[in-house]
Protein backbone atom coordinates (compact mmCIF):
# COMPACT_ATOMS: atom_id res chain seq x y z
CA UNK A 1 0.00 0.00 0.00
CA UNK A 2 3.05 2.58 0.66
CA UNK A 3 4.52 1.83 -2.42
CA UNK A 4 1.12 2.47 -4.44
CA UNK A 5 0.63 5.88 -2.38
CA UNK A 6 4.66 6.78 -3.48
CA UNK A 7 4.00 5.72 -6.80
CA UNK A 8 0.94 8.21 -7.25
CA UNK A 9 2.30 11.05 -4.81
CA UNK A 10 4.28 12.74 -6.79
CA UNK A 11 1.84 12.86 -10.20
CA UNK A 12 -0.96 13.98 -8.19
CA UNK A 13 1.10 17.03 -6.22
CA UNK A 14 2.47 18.01 -10.11
CA UNK A 15 -1.19 17.99 -10.97
CA UNK A 16 -2.54 19.97 -7.87
CA UNK A 17 0.04 22.21 -8.71
CA UNK A 18 -0.26 22.97 -12.31
CA UNK A 19 -3.94 23.44 -11.18
CA UNK A 20 -3.38 25.64 -9.01
CA UNK A 21 -0.51 27.79 -10.46
CA UNK A 22 -2.32 29.79 -12.91
CA UNK A 23 -4.55 31.10 -10.88
CA UNK A 24 -1.10 33.43 -9.20
CA UNK A 25 0.43 34.06 -13.13
CA UNK A 26 -2.97 35.54 -14.33
CA UNK A 27 -3.31 37.45 -11.29
CA UNK A 28 0.02 39.60 -12.19
CA UNK A 29 -1.75 40.25 -15.69
CA UNK A 30 -3.78 43.49 -14.92
CA UNK A 31 -0.80 45.02 -12.71
CA UNK A 32 1.43 44.72 -15.50
CA UNK A 33 -0.86 46.20 -18.24
CA UNK A 34 -2.06 48.84 -16.04
CA UNK A 35 2.18 49.58 -15.13
CA UNK A 36 2.78 49.31 -19.14
CA UNK A 37 0.11 51.70 -20.62
CA UNK A 38 0.67 54.27 -17.53
CA UNK A 39 4.28 54.38 -18.08
CA UNK A 40 3.75 54.38 -22.23
CA UNK A 41 1.36 57.34 -21.57
CA UNK A 42 3.90 59.43 -19.48
CA UNK A 43 6.49 59.21 -22.02
CA UNK A 44 8.25 55.83 -20.83
CA UNK A 45 9.61 53.36 -22.77
CA UNK A 46 9.45 50.20 -20.37
CA UNK A 47 6.04 49.16 -22.10
CA UNK A 48 8.03 48.79 -25.06
CA UNK A 49 10.71 46.84 -23.55
CA UNK A 50 7.70 44.58 -22.33
CA UNK A 51 6.21 43.94 -25.68
CA UNK A 52 10.49 43.13 -26.61
CA UNK A 53 10.37 40.84 -23.95
CA UNK A 54 6.80 39.15 -24.50
CA UNK A 55 8.46 38.18 -28.33
CA UNK A 56 11.48 37.14 -27.65
CA UNK A 57 9.84 34.63 -24.86
CA UNK A 58 7.32 33.32 -27.51
CA UNK A 59 10.09 32.87 -30.44
CA UNK A 60 12.36 31.11 -27.71
CA UNK A 61 10.93 27.61 -28.71
CA UNK A 62 10.89 27.83 -32.23
CA UNK A 63 14.36 28.81 -32.37
CA UNK A 64 15.33 26.03 -30.31
CA UNK A 65 13.10 23.12 -31.86
CA UNK A 66 14.68 24.39 -35.33
CA UNK A 67 18.17 23.94 -33.51
CA UNK A 68 17.36 20.79 -32.32
CA UNK A 69 15.75 20.10 -35.87
CA UNK A 70 18.95 20.73 -37.59
CA UNK A 71 21.11 18.91 -35.54
CA UNK A 72 19.37 15.83 -35.99
CA UNK A 73 18.83 16.16 -39.43
CA UNK A 74 22.41 16.97 -39.75
CA UNK A 75 23.42 13.90 -37.92
CA UNK A 76 21.32 11.50 -39.43
CA UNK A 77 22.41 12.90 -42.83
CA UNK A 78 26.04 12.41 -42.00
CA UNK A 79 24.87 8.83 -41.04
CA UNK A 80 23.58 7.74 -44.41
CA UNK A 81 26.72 9.26 -45.99
CA UNK A 82 29.07 7.16 -43.31
CA UNK A 83 26.71 3.96 -44.50
CA UNK A 84 27.05 4.41 -47.83
CA UNK A 85 30.86 4.60 -48.36
CA UNK A 86 30.90 1.56 -46.06
CA UNK A 87 28.55 -0.21 -48.31
CA UNK A 88 30.33 0.37 -51.68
Amino acid sequence: MKTMLKKWMLPLLLLVLLLILPEFADAQCPMCRMTAESNLANGGMEGQGLNNGILYMLGMPYVLIGVIGYVWWRNRRKEAELEAENVA
